[in-house]
């Protein structure tokens, strides 16, 4: 698909003069881009994820995952200058509010409720998957700056109520603040490699109004520093205050004397069984709380069988047969750990699935946070983000980071009062953080 009506577009590269403005093009599937320049670009970002590749978003396109008939309609947005590729980010246009995990429900009814339609919206985001990092894509901050403002316009051309980008960093927020997209704040959960500071492992008082970046990065989890990796597990359980100790040694012996047994399996040694059960795990999750999965069995094979690098599988058994599974992702080593022996020192893990055909109790603890918590120290992965929300994965050590995203209402009137409902939120999240901060399961200096 050719974005129409406005000046300057061209249908492919070599149409395009080197001395052009830069150029807007608008493709209705990932299978149209370029994989390789996608790639490469998405590899000179600040902060680059594998779920931006272009691999993981043809998946959920070629899954039927994300695609028109699941409400995710895709136009990816491609920025040109002459021949070259200066930015691009994947775009979506929403027929609901499901998958995000930025909830907006509320904006959507206030417009029903003035006779105004909220759907379709454009969501800048990758489906279903709520972890930190780039969202546009681009070789400059200029590019940046040009991508988010082409993509506004857009989508004003295109009479859309509204623009959103979900779990953007820094770079990406910089520039949609500078493009007139407001600035929306909320929480997760990160664990970091290494007790902090003991004297950042409780802050004294709430944070000023505003210092929401001082607690946590987006796609970099909390920028404080940390004494040194922990050596085992035992070593991160000696840094935690002793009633965190106590209660996950309890948590995982009840599952050991379940007669639970954990082993896990990586990359290409994940065997089409294994993916076979994990699914099976996966949908059930979903069927609990009715509803179903977001994902088809066709997006996991695709990652079997084109990212099978990035996955690291955890599987219970009990009595030699399997009984639930947890899936983690894990990001390409950073050039600062390029030195180690170990093809995961210094990486990002990022929780991601989970589900069990027999109820254990606690097993969910073991299998979501202190197996790949162990198998994180164990390779030197340097961070573990736990996905949203969930104030429980304090007492596992992972704590309170702020994310954000960014967003654009066409109505001025709406505009409006979105602004002062964020201007509002903002001061709730900044006490909700600094309440988390005093709650630290760190011990402190004489602890």
């Amino acid at each position: 698909m050719q974005a129409g009506g406005r000046p300057g577009e061209y249908r492919n590269a070599a149409q395009r003069p080197a001395d052009a403005a830069p150029a807007l093009q608008v493709l209705d599937t990932p299978a149209a881009l370029d994989a390789a320049r996608w790639n490469a670009l998405l590899a000179r970002q600040p902060s680059p994820t594998p779920f931006m590749r272009h691999e993981y978003l043809l998946a959920l396109h070629a899954s039927g995952s994300a695609v028109p008939h699941t409400g995710w309609a895709p136009r990816f947005m491609l920025l040109w200058a002459g021949s070259e590729l200066i930015a691009a980010c994947p775009l979506y246009l929403k027929s609901h509010s499901f998958g995000e995990y930025v909830f907006d429900w509320a904006w959507a009814n206030a417009h029903a409720e003035h006779g105004l339609p909220y759907y379709p919206k454009a969501v800048v985001a990758v489906p279903f998957t709520p972890v930190p990092g780039t969202r546009l894509l681009a070789r400059d901050q200029a590019a940046r700056a040009s991508l988010i403002a082409a993509v506004r316009d857009w989508c004003a051309d295109q009479r859309l109520s509204s623009l959103h980008l979900l779990f953007g960093d820094e770079a990406d927020l910089a520039a949609c603040e500078g493009a007139g997209l407001m600035r929306r704040s909320q929480v997760q959960f990160h664990w970091k490699n290494g007790a902090p500071p003991r004297s950042a492992a409780a802050p004294a008082a709430l944070p000023p109004v505003g210092a929401l970046a001082a607690l946590g990065r987006p796609g970099g989890g909390s920028d404080a520093p940390v004494e040194r990796p922990f050596a085992d597990f035992d070593d991160f359980l000696a840094a935690l205050t002793q009633d965190k100790r106590k209660k996950i040694r309890q948590e995982r012996r009840r599952v050991a004397q379940a007669g639970v047994r954990f082993r896990w399996a990586a990359g290409n040694d994940i065997t089409a069984e294994d993916w076979a059960f994990f699914y099976r795990c996966y949908r059930r999750t979903y069927l609990e709380h009715g509803n179903a999965p977001y994902l088809t069995p066709a997006f996991f094979a695709h990652m079997a069988r084109h990212m099978a690098d990035v996955w690291v599988l955890f599987t219970a058994e009990r009595e030699g047969h399997p009984i639930a599974t947890s899936l983690i992702a894990v990001g390409a080593r950073p050039e600062s750990a390029r030195g180690s022996n170990d093809a995961y020192a210094g990486a990002v893990a990022y929780g991601r699935y989970w589900g069990a055909l027999e109820r254990v109790d606690c097993l969910h603890f073991e299998l979501c946070y202190y197996a790949p918590l162990d198998w994180c120290i164990a390779h030197g992965v340097a961070r573990f983000e736990g996905g949203a929300q969930g104030e429980h994965k304090m007492a596992r050590a992972l704590l309170p980071v702020a994310t954000h995203s960014a967003h654009w209402l066409a109505h001025p009137g709406f505009a409006d009062a979105v602004a002062r409902f964020l201007a509002r939120e903002s001061l709730a999240v900044d006490g909700y953080l600094g309440q988390l901060g005093e709650r630290s399961p760190f011990r402190r200096p004489d602890g």
